[in-house]
C-alpha cells in the first residue's frame, strides 16, 4: 500500500491526466480487472508506482523473468524508498536436496512472509515462479512465531525444543541466520528476519535482557524490550506426522524398486533404497532427514502459496500476463523433466514429485484479487474477464545523448513545443555541472531536491533521483530523461553506509585439539586439549602438547601467550620439533638471518625513497573533486582511507611507493583511477601496467568509461593492437599526447619513451618476470608507483611492515554485492545439467571446475554431450599463453557457454556474465581455493551460483570426511571461511617478501614468523628494543574457567587466550565485560584468572620475573640489571608500611606480609602494590 502524500509527486501527479485514467480507477475501485495496453517496459515502475499512490490499495506485481523483476524492482525503490520494496524470490525448486545451502533466499522470502503477516505498507515484487512453491498457512505461521520480552518466563528446554522445530540449529557460537546457542542462562539466536543476531539472558527463569550483538566479536550492542523469533523454514510441522506416513512411504518405495528392477535399473533401485531407508531410519530416531520436505506428500499437512497472506483487497499487477503464463508453463515443464530423470537415476519416489502447485492452482486463488494487466501490446488476457483496456501513449526515449550538443537540440526543440521535461539524476555534483553547461548553451533549466516540486509546461527541471531509463508520455507531453539516457551506462544509486556492512578479513583463528601449535620455547607439538591439574588442592588449566617422541609439555594458561597454532601452508604438515633439543633455536636463528637480510634490503629501499625528492602534486582541484561525486557506487571506509593516503603521498615530496592490496571487486582500481586523474590533472602521463593482455583489455575499457566526460586521451599497448595503433600510441607518448597507457610488459620495453611519467601504477606484480620486476625496481626510485594485489595481506604482517612500506588495505566488502547462492550437493550428471540449463537460460555463461588436465578434454566432450546446444570449450595451465588467451576472449565475448577448466581462472578477471560455477570434486579442494573459485561468480547485480560436487562414497577418508565438513561451514562464512582467509594471506606474504621466506614462515610458524619480523624491523631501523623475559605467578587461588560455565572447549580456549592477552587495566575490563556479556554472571575462579592476568602484565611491566606467594607471604622479584630508580625504595616502604620489605642483590625484591588479607583481599592487595612500585619505573 503506497499512502497519500506520496513522494516524487512532481513525478507522478501528470499521471492523472492520462485519457481514460479516471475510468480505469473508477473500475479498480470496483474490484474489476483492467488491462494497460501499448506500454514499454521502461514506465512500468513509474505507472504502478502512480497507480498505488492513487488507489491507496495493498500493492503486489507479479514479473516474468529475472530483468523484468530487476527494472521494476529498482524503478520501484527509486520512487518509494528501498525498505518499502520487497522482493519474494522463487525458491530452488531443482536444488532443494542439498546437503547445504546458503540462507540468503530463504531468509529473503521469510522477510516478505513477515511484512505481510504483520501488514506492512510496502510493495511486493513476485516473479511468477515464486508463486509455485509452497508453505505453512498464515496461522500456522503465527503459531509458532514466538515473541519473548523482558521480565517474562522462559522454560529453556521447552524453547530449545521449539526452537529446532521452527528449523533452527544448535550451535555452540552463534556465526549465521538460522542458529541458536544456549550457555546456561543465556540463549543467542539469529533468526533470518534480522540484521544480527540477539542475546536473551535470564536471571534463574526470567528474561533479564534483551540486547542484540555483533557475529563477528560477539559483543552485545544495545539493550531491546522485546524480540519476535520466527520459524526459520517456510514449512512447519510436527516430525509425528512424518512418523504416521512410514506406512505409505514404504508402500511407495516397494512399488517404485520393482517398477525399477524389471526396468533393469538395478543401481537405482538399490540407490533409492538405501536414501530412502535412512530417512526412515532418522524419522524413527526423531532425526529430521536431509530433503525433509520430500516426504510432505505423503502426509495430510495443508499447504498454501504467498497469494494466501495477501490482503483481500491487494491490487495485483501482472506484468504481460501472457509472458508471464508462458514462464510458469516452462518452469513446470523443466521441473517435470528434471523429476521423471531423477525418478529413473532412484533419486526421488513418485509422489515426492508433488512438490509445487501447478498453474491452475495460482489461477483460481488470483481469481479473488483485483487485477492490473501491464502489456506492450494489446493481446487477449486468457481465463480472467477484462472490465476495461486503457490506451497508454507512451514511448521509448531512444536517443543516447553522448554529447551536449544532442541533449540541446532536443531540449530547445521540446521547450518550443511547450512540453514538460524532467532530466533525472542521481548525483547532485553531476546535475549541477548539466545545468551549468546548459545555460552556457542557452538552454534554461532549474534544479530541484524537493520532491514535490511539479514541473510546468516548458519547463525543464533537473531533479534528484534515479530511474532504470527515460521515456515520453505523448498526451501529457511530458518527457522523462534518466541517467542512462545521459551517460549511457546503469548508474546505481549511492548506497547509505551500514554500520556492520560487508564483512571485514577476520584474523582470528580457532585451536581445536589435534591442531599443530607453536610455543615460542619449545617450538612445534600437536595440541591434544585442555587438561585440569591439582596441586596442594589448587586448580588450574593446563594446555597439553605433545612433542616429537611422544612427549608431552604441560602449559599454564598464564603462558598462554607463549602458544600460538601453527599456520603454513594449507594441507601441508610441519615436522615436529624435538623437547630440550637445540634443533628448534637453530631453526629460529637461520629464519632471524633471512629476515634481517630482507628488512636491511626494504630499509635500505625505504630510506633511499626518503631522501630522494619527487613532483609534489597540486591539492585536489574543482574537476577533481567533481570527477569522485561522480563515482556512482558509496565508497568503503577503507577505500576512503586509501585514497586519503594515496593524495598525501602525491602531495608530498616523497617519491610514492604504495600497495594497495583487497579483494576482487573491494574498489582498488578505483583508487588507481582517481590517482591516475590527480596525476593527469597536473599534466603528468600514467602507466597502467598488467600482467596479462586480456586483463590490459578490460583496465582500458574501465579508465575509458570513467574518465568519457573529460579530455584525457587513454591509449592501450597490447598483442590486441595492430603494429598501426601501436605507433600511433608511442608517438602520442613520447609527445606527450597521451595522457594514460594501458599495457602488459611490453610497456616496459626500450621502444616506450614517455615526454612526463609521473606515476606508474602495477597490477599483481608478483605475475610478472625477474626481468621485468628489475625494470620495475629502477623505476621506483625515479616515479611515482602504485602497486595493486588481490591478495589478502594479513594485518598482523601489514603492522610489522609499518615505517618501511607503505601499505592500504581494503578489508571491507562492497555492500552492493550479492552473496552467492552456495550448494553443497552429491555429484549427479542430472543436477548438473539443470544447473547449466538454469544458467543459460537466463543469457548467462558456466564455468565447470575440473581440476585435472588428464582427462579435462574427456570431461568437456561428457558435458557437450549432456547439453547438445551448449558451446562447450576447455581450458588449463599447461596450454600456450596464446591459446589461452584466445579461449579466455571468447568466453568473455560470449561465444562459449559452458568452459570447463582447471583452477587457472584468472583472479583479476571480471566477467560478469559467468554466474554460475559448479566445482567438481570440491572435497579435494583447499579451502583458500575454494573461496577465491567462488568469487569468480556473482560480481554483477545478477545472483551467483556455486555448486561444490563431491562423489559420493561410503567410505570417505577422514581427511575427505573433515574437509566435506569445512565446506559445509564455509557456505555460511563460519570458521572455515577464516581458515581459507588465513591460507591466502600466507600467500599474500608470500608475494610480499618472496617465495624464500614463504619457506622460513613455514619452518617457525606464520605469527612467530610476523612477530620475529617486526622486532628485527625496529632493530635494522635503530629502534630500541626490549629485551624478552618471562614473568611467572605463583598464586594459591583456584584460577580456571569451569567446564559449567562455559562447556564448549574451543570457546573455553578463545577466552583463555584474551586472558592471556590482558596488557593493562582498560583490557581487564574489557575482556570482563566481553565475558559476562557472553556467558553471564563470572564465577569466582574466573575473576581470579583475570585478577593474576592483570598482575602478571602490572609485574611485567616492571621487570618483575617472579610473584609468588606462600601462606600469605608475596614475594616480588625483580630481573637483573632492571632499571628501577633506587632512591624511591625508602619512600615506598615508608608509604605501605611495616609489612613491605626490601631485599637487594643481584635480583633485588620486595616481600610482603598479607596474612591480614581475606583470601578475597589478597590479589587486590597484591594490586596496590604493584601500583606502589611503579613510583621505581625510572622517568
Amino acid at each position: 500500500m503506497i499512502k497519500l502524500g506520496y513522494k516524487h509527486k512532481g513525478l507522478i501527479e501528470p499521471l492523472k491526466e492520462v485519457q481514460g485514467m479516471s475510468q480505469l480507477l473508477e473500475h479498480l475501485e470496483y474490484g474489476e480487472n483492467v488491462k494497460v495496453v501499448n506500454m514499454i517496459d521502461a514506465c512500468k515502475g513509474h505507472f504502478s508506482y502512480g497507480i498505488g499512490c492513487f488507489t491507496e490499495k495493498p500493492l503486489v506485481i507479479i514479473t516474468y523473468d529475472e530483468p523484468s523483476t530487476k527494472q521494476i524492482s529498482e524503478d520501484m525503490m527509486a520512487l518509494d524508498g528501498k525498505e518499502k520494496v520487497y522482493i519474494y524470490p522463487a525458491r530452488d525448486i531443482l536444488f532443494y536436496n542439498a546437503d547445504v545451502h546458503s540462507m540468503d533466499i530463504t531468509s529473503q522470502r521469510i522477510k516478505v512472509i513477515e511484512a505481510l503477516q504483520k501488514g506492512e505498507k510496502a510493495v511486493f515484487i513476485i516473479p511468477i515462479e515464486a508463486l509455485l512453491n509452497p508453505l505453512s498457512p498464515k496461522e500456522t505461521w503465527e503459531s509458532y512465531t514466538k515473541i519473548v520480552q523482558a521480565g517474562e518466563c522462559i522454560n529453556i528446554s521447552r524453547l530449545e525444543r521449539e526452537l529446532v522445530q521452527m528449523g533452527y540449529e544448535r550451535v555452540g557460537r552463534v556465526e549465521g541466520m538460522g542458529q541458536f546457542a544456549i550457555r546456561g542462562g543465556i540463549i543467542d539466536i539469529y533468526t533470518p528476519i534480522d540484521e544480527e543476531p540477539y542475546r536473551i539472558e535470564l536471571w534463574d527463569d526470567e528474561v533479564d535482557s534483551i540486547r542484540n550483538f555483533n557475529v563477528q566479536t560477539q559483543r552485545s550492542i544495545q539493550k531491546v524490550e522485546a524480540l519476535r523469533i520466527v520459524p526459520n523454514q517456510e514449512i512447519i510441522f510436527h516430525l509425528d506426522l512424518l512418523k504416521e506416513a512410514i506406512p505409505a512411504i514404504k508402500e511407495d518405495l516397494k512399488k517404485t524398486t520393482k517398477a525399477l528392477r524389471q526396468a533393469g535399473k538395478k543401481e537405482s533401485a538399490l540407490k533409492i533404497e538405501e536414501q530412502v531407508g535412512e530417512a526412515i531410519d532418522q524419522i524413527q530416531n526423531d532425526i529430521s532427514p536431509r530433503g525433509l520436505e520430500l516426504y510432505i506428500p505423503y502426509t495430510s499437512l495443508k499447504l498454501v502459496s504467498i497469494l494466501d497472506y495477501l490482503p483481500k483487497e491487494t491490487l495485483l499487477i501482472i506484468d504481460e500476463p501472457v509472458k508471464t503464463k508462458a514462464r510458469c508453463e516452462r518452469v513446470l515443464e523443466e521441473y517435470g523433466m528434471s523429476m521423471k530423470d531423477r525418478l529413473e537415476y532412484g533419486h526421488i519416489l513418485p509422489k515426492q514429485i508433488q512438490l509445487i502447485f501447478e498453474y491452475e492452482h495460482l489461477i483460481v486463488r488470483m481469481e479473488t484479487f483485483t487485477k492490473l494487466f501491464l502489456m506492450n501490446f494489446n493481446a487477449e488476457v486468457a481465463t480472467f474477464d477484462v472490465a476495461y483496456t486503457l490506451s497508454l501513449k507512451v514511448h521509448e526515449n531512444n536517443t543516447l545523448y553522448k554529447n551536449l550538443e544532442l541533449l540541446e537540440k532536443d531540449l530547445k526543440e521540446w521547450k518550443k513545443d511547450n512540453k514538460r521535461v524532467i532530466i533525472l539524476s542521481g548525483v547532485k555534483a553531476k546535475s549541477l555541472r548539466l545545468m551549468s553547461e546548459l545555460e552556457e548553451r542557452g538552454v534554461i533549466a532549474s534544479y530541484s531536491e524537493n520532491s514535490e516540486e511539479e514541473v510546468k509546461k516548458g519547463q525543464i527541471l533537473i531533479y534528484k533521483g534515479v530511474l532504470e531509463k527515460g521515456f515520453y508520455y505523448e498526451d501529457l507531453g511530458l518527457y522523462i530523461v534518466a541517467d542512462k539516457d545521459l551517460f549511457g551506462k546503469d548508474k546505481k544509486t549511492k548506497k547509505s553506509k551500514k554500520k556492520h556492512s560487508g564483512a571485514k578479513i577476520q584474523s582470528f583463528l580457532e585451536l581445536a585439539p589435534g591442531d599443530y601449535v607453536v610455543h615460542e620455547q619449545h617450538g612445534i607439538g600437536v595440541f591434544k586439549g585442555v587438561e585440569q591439574i591439582v596441586i596442594e588442592g589448587i586448580s588450574r588449566d593446563n594446555l597439553k602438547i605433545e612433542y616429537a617422541d611422544n612427549n608431552v609439555l604441560y602449559v599454564n594458561i598464564n603462558q598462554m601467550d607463549m602458544v600460538q597454532k601453527y599456520v603454513g601452508s594449507e594441507g601441508k604438515a610441519p615436522k615436529l620439533s624435538k623437547l630440550g633439543g637445540s634443533e628448534w633455536k637453530k631453526s629460529k636463528a637461520k629464519v632471524k638471518g633471512a629476515i634481517q637480510n630482507i628488512a636491511k634490503e626494504l630499509v635500505k629501499l625505504y630510506s633511499q625513497r626518503q631522501y630522494s625528492r619527487g613532483f609534489c602534486y597540486e591539492e585536489d582541484t574543482i574537476w577533481q573533486k567533481e570527477f569522485e561525486a561522480m563515482f556512482p557506487y558509496e565508497e568503503t571506509g577503507d577505500q576512503l582511507e586509501a585514497i586519503e593516503d594515496v593524495k598525501k603521498d602525491m602531495e608530498s615530496d616523497k617519491i610514492m611507493d604504495r600497495l594497495i592490496c583487497g579483494d576482487v571487486g573491494y574498489g582498488k582500481t578505483e583508487v588507481a583511477i582517481r590517482a591516475a586523474f590527480k596525476a593527469v590533472q597536473n599534466s603528468k602521463q600514467v602507466a597502467y601496467l598488467v600482467p596479462t593482455t586480456i586483463l590490459a583489455q578490460q583496465h582500458y575499457q574501465r579508465f575509458a568509461e570513467r574518465m568519457a566526460d573529460y579530455p584525457i586521451t587513454i591509449e592501450l599497448l597490447s598483442r590486441f593492437r595492430t603494429p598501426k595503433q601501436i605507433k600511433k600510441s608511442l608517438e602520442g607518448l613520447a609527445s606527450g599526447k597521451v595522457d594514460i597507457i594501458v599495457g602488459t610488459h611490453r610497456l616496459l620495453s626500450k621502444d616506450v619513451q614517455f615526454k612526463d611519467l609521473g606515476l606508474v601504477i602495477i597490477d599483481e606484480e608478483q605475475r610478472f618476470g625477474v626481468t621485468h620486476k628489475e625494470k620495475l625496481k629502477q623505476l621506483r626510485t625515479q616515479v611515482d608507483v602504485m602497486n595493486l594485489t588481490a591478495t589478502p595481506i594479513p594485518r598482523t604482517l601489514h603492522m610489522s611492515l609499518i615505517g618501511i612500506r607503505d601499505m592500504s588495505v581494503l578489508e571491507e566488502a562492497p555492500v552492493e554485492r550479492k552473496p552467492v547462492q552456495t550448494y553443497v550437493i552429491e555429484y549427479s550428471e542430472d543436477f548438473i545439467k539443470d544447473a547449466i540449463n538454469r544458467e543459460l537460460a537466463r543469457g548467462g555463461q558456466v564455468y565447470f571446475l575440473h581440476n585435472q588436465v588428464k582427462d579435462i578434454e574427456e570431461k568437456a566432450h561428457a558435458i557437450q554431450e549432456l547439453i547438445p546446444k551448449a558451446r562447450v570449450a576447455f581450458a588449463h595451465g599447461q596450454m600456450s599463453e596464446r591459446e589461452l588467451e584466445q579461449i579466455m576472449l571468447r568466453f568473455i565475448e560470449g561465444e562459449i557457454d559452458v568452459l570447463v577448466c582447471t583452477t587457472i581462472i584468472e583472479t583479476g578477471l571480471d566477467i560478469s556474465n559467468a554466474n554460475t560455477i559448479i566445482m567438481n570434486h570440491a572435497d579435494r579442494m583447499g579451502l583458500s581455493q575454494l573461496y577465491q573459485l567462488r568469487g569468480r561468480v556473482g560480481r554483477s547485480s545478477r545472483m551467483g551460483y556455486a555448486y561444490l560436487m563431491y562423489q559420493k562414497d561410503k567410505v570417505l577418508k577422514e581427511v575427505a570426511e573433515k574437509r566435506l565438513q569445512a565446506i559445509k561451514q564455509f557456505t555460511e562464512l563460519g570458521a572455515g571461511f577464516k581458515i581459507a582467509m588465513r591460507d591466502l594471506e600466507i600467500r599474500g606474504a608470500g608475494n610480499l617478501l618472496g617465495a624464500q621466506q614463504h619457506g622460513h614462515m613455514e619452518s617457525i610458524g606464520y605469527d612467530l614468523y610476523c612477530k620475529m619480523l617486526a622486532e628485527v624491523v625496529s632493530e635494522e631501523r635503530g629502534e630500541e628494543v626490549a629485551e624478552e623475559y618471562e614473568t611467572t605467578i605463583e598464586i594459591k587461588l583456584n584460577a580456571y574457567i569451569p567446564g559449567s560455565y562455559i562447556p564448549d572447549e574451543i570457546q573455553k580456549l578463545d577466552i583463555y587466550k584474551k586472558i592471556a592477552s590482558i596488557k593493562n587495566e582498560t583490557d581487564y575490563l574489557d575482556v570482563q565485560e566481553e565475558i559476562e556479556d557472553r556467558y553471564g554472571n563470572i564465577p569466582v575462579a574466573v575473576y581470579n584468572l583475570l585478577d593474576i592476568a592483570l598482575i602478571k602484565a602490572m609485574a611485567h611491566d616492571l621487570y618483575i620475573i617472579l610473584v609468588s606467594e606462600n601462606n600469605k607471604h608475596v614475594t616480588f622479584k625483580f630481573k637483573e640489571n632492571a632499571p628501577l630508580n633506587a632512591e624511591k625504595v625508602p619512600e615506598i616502604l615508608k608509604e605501605y608500611g611495616r609489612n613491605l620489605k626490601f631485599v637487594g642483590g643481584k635480583e633485588p625484591a620486595f616481600k610482603a606480609n598479607l596474612e591480614e588479607a581475606g583470601k578475597k583481599e589478597l590479589l587486590s592487595n597484591i594490586k596496590n602494590i604493584l601500583h606502589l612500585l611503579k613510583k621505581l619505573k625510572s622517568e
